[in-house]
């Protein structure tokens, strides 16, 4: 495996002339509705580096959406996966079962929240975790109603369409959705009308209030919750507004589940999100960081809840696929041995630092509404001037700004106004404060 040097490097236009020639190619193949944030094709990537085909290196400060958390290389995903795919590539463990998945499901219940019995189910993709983990809560609780929050994101099954509340550009069009979907408010601290302080209390009270009203406590199967919400514009639920809805779930039976796709394994500096006000969630979803950039997702919880369904109502021909698990594995041990919890909670005090520098720079027509976050799931929310109205082109303006400039940054949000960063647990600071320069810099150009 070659090192990458840990170094930006812009030698051509961004997109440079090999990532045009790729892109005409796949514009001629590849289905107009599969997006990209920025045109330029991998060559290879590492650490911090994303390097493309032109040889330019970009600073990643996206991780493939809070993926390669340990790098995209990380040298125990590559040795491990690596062993397993000399092995043997699949025998479905549906069919005949393997050590590895086994090895996922006990390092699961080890690091998930809570010291009860905890059982796991392997799958591929975050929206099929969140999909058996609404068909195991369904079986448990002989119940059918399902309860989200605004600005919630689950997937893009019709099921997690259906939950996901954000319409453009992951359901317009799509439906008819699945029914029995419930949405209720959530804490938005910076756009709650009676101020931040407030929202936690207020918005627990509210959602409890609808649910009672229009749904029926006693018809609720589960109530699912992003920790920290993510695609919704990485909005931390304010203080107190979990744990009611959590005592709320457990007063009435009904099960309550943490999405900790995005906000899990190492990425709020701590193993889960949930963990912030002492949340033990009954199912806990998780992807993307689960295992360094391989295909991997799983629904891990309560022993007796896990145990409602049927033998064979669980599973896929791919869940659990053993290089997958193989890659989980190293992801697992790279997190331990190199303290990601650590180091995420050490970038988040370097990038809160320099963020609410040029916050203040920026003066009283500040753009910069707000900086939230934990970890390395920091978010700046940009409104005009002087307003708190959202400024999605202002998002959209920094945001290519930053990719001509080599360094790849996110946009998200309800409104498409919040830039959100995701850097790679591993990256290192110097690089991390030359991201930051080129962003600084990006505002006066804006």
């Amino acid at each position: 495996m070659t090192e990458i040097p840990q170094e930006r490097r812009v030698v051509t236009a961004i997109p440079g002339p090999k990532s045009v020639e790729l892109q005409a190619r796949r514009l001629a193949t590849v289905a107009a509705g599969v997006g990209s944030t920025l045109p330029v094709f991998t060559a290879r990537a590492g650490g911090g580096i994303i390097e493309d085909v032109d040889g330019n290196r970009l600073i990643d400060l996206g991780s493939g959406i809070a993926v390669t958390s340990v790098g995209a290389s990380a040298e125990a995903v590559v040795r491990r996966a690596s062993a397993q795919l000399a092995d043997f590539t699949h025998t479905c463990f549906m069919v005949t079962p393997y050590e590895g998945y086994v090895e996922v499901c006990e390092q699961l219940a080890e690091l998930t929240p809570g010291d009860h019995a905890k059982k796991s189910a392997l799958f591929n993709s975050g929206a099929e975790a969140v999909e058996n983990a609404v068909k195991i809560a369904r079986i448990h609780t002989k119940r059918t109603a399902v309860v989200v929050f605004d600005h919630g994101y689950h997937g893009r099954t019709n099921l997690t369409m259906a939950l996901t509340a954000k319409n453009m550009p992951y359901k317009q069009g799509f439906g008819p959705f699945a029914p029995e979907v419930y949405r209720v408010p959530v804490a938005y601290g910076y756009r709650w009308p009676t101020g931040a302080e407030n929202a936690g209390a207020e918005a627990s009270a509210q959602a409890i209030d609808q649910i009672n009203k229009q749904i029926g406590a006693e018809n609720v199967a589960a109530i699912i919750i992003e920790p920290v919400l993510g695609e919704g514009g990485f909005i931390e639920p304010a203080k107190g507004f979990l744990p009611a809805i959590a005592q709320f779930a457990k007063d009435n039976g009904i099960v309550f589940v943490a999405d900790e796709i995005q906000s899990g394994f190492c990425r709020t500096g701590q193993w889960f999100a949930c963990e912030d006000e002492g949340i033990v969630p009954d199912l806990i979803t998780t992807a993307k960081g689960i295992a360094g950039g391989l295909p991997l997702s799983a629904v891990t919880g309560r022993a007796e809840i896990m145990d409602s369904a049927h033998s064979g109502g669980l599973g896929g021909t791919y869940g659990g696929n053993p290089v997958a698990c193989a890659g989980a594995l190293g992801a697992i041990e790279t997190m331990r041995e190199l303290d990601l919890n650590g180091k995420a909670k050490r970038i988040e005090e370097v990038m809160k630092g320099r963020l609410a520098e040029m916050q203040s720079k920026l003066g009283n027509g500040d753009i910069i509404g707000d900086i939230r976050g934990r970890g390395a799931m920091i978010a700046i929310e940009l409104v005009k001037s002087g307003t708190k109205d959202p400024d999605p082109q202002a998002a959209a303006d920094l945001a290519k700004a930053c990719h001509a400039e080599g360094v790849l940054v996110l946009t998200c949000g309800t409104y498409g106004n919040v830039l959100r960063f995701l850097p790679p647990l591993v990256i290192g600071e110097d690089l991390l404060n030359e991201a930051l320069d080129v962003i600084e810099q990006a505002f006066g150009r804006i």
